[in-house]
């Protein structure tokens, strides 16, 4: 074989190699489906967030004031069986009260005067028997707690709701899969992969500014309903032709 031969066919060998059909497999035909699946039930635990607010001429006044009230608050709490691992600050704050006079006929305005101060202290409560929150709000209102943030209600363990949902969501992603392949003339092969997502719908209840409602003497009527976990799942197959 000559030199020139030689290298007309390692050119040919070469250009066959770098083709796509040498050597190399068609990618399988794919298929991906998306579905949801949900699971509900009565919760068993609230989360409350109870804040006592106090104002004072100093910083010392609207604290001493605050810490007497907030005090008492986790005092009747524990009284109610209340553990402490479900009592937590969850906020605390020292705002001075700001007068800003009006500008002067020369466009200056003079500095802001601090009137007082603002004292706040959030309590984050955790209770599992909600058969007293009703009453527990009632009593916090009574000893002080004079501005709210939410009520959430919660599953103390969802697992078994979300193993549910889970369960739901993948039966409902092979039924709608086998449906289009079936229509399409195909079926369905091995599974490529699965991913999900997770979302857990706790109820919340807003609580307005309870200031006003400090003369309420019989429990606050609360409705908890249910609480809603959902799991979207995204499934591929392999399409067998």
């Amino acid at each position: 074989m000559t030199v020139k031969s030689l290298f007309v066919s390692l050119v040919a060998i070469l250009a066959l190699a770098m083709s796509p059909a040498f050597g190399a497999e068609t990618k399988p035909a794919t298929i991906t489906v998306t579905a949801s699946g949900s699971a509900s039930a009565a919760p068993d635990l609230a989360i409350l967030n109870l804040t006592v607010l106090r104002e004072g001429k100093t910083a010392r006044e609207a604290l001493d004031a605050n810490t007497a009230a907030m005090a008492a608050v986790l005092s009747a709490m524990k009284a109610e069986g209340i553990a402490d691992r479900d009592l937590q600050t969850s906020n605390f704050n020292i705002q001075p009260q700001l007068v800003y006079p009006k500008r002067a006929s020369d466009g200056s305005r003079p500095e802001p005067k601090i009137v007082g101060y603002i004292v706040t202290n959030a309590l984050t409560v955790r209770l599992r028997d909600l058969t007293r929150l009703g009453a527990v709000l009632d009593q916090s209102v009574t000893l002080g707690v004079n501005s709210g943030g939410n009520i959430s209600f919660q599953h103390d363990d969802p697992t078994k709701l979300l193993s549910e949902a889970r369960e739901k969501a993948v039966k409902a992603a092979i039924a709608k899969a086998e449906t289009l392949t079936r229509s399409a003339g195909v079926s369905l092969g091995r599974i490529l992969d699965i991913s999900e997502q997770s979302r857990g719908q706790p109820r919340p209840v807003a609580m307005a500014r309870m200031a006003a409602a400090e003369a309420v003497a019989a429990d606050v009527p609360i409705a908890s309903g249910e609480s809603r976990y959902e799991i979207t799942v995204s499934m591929r197959w392999e399409i067998a032709q």
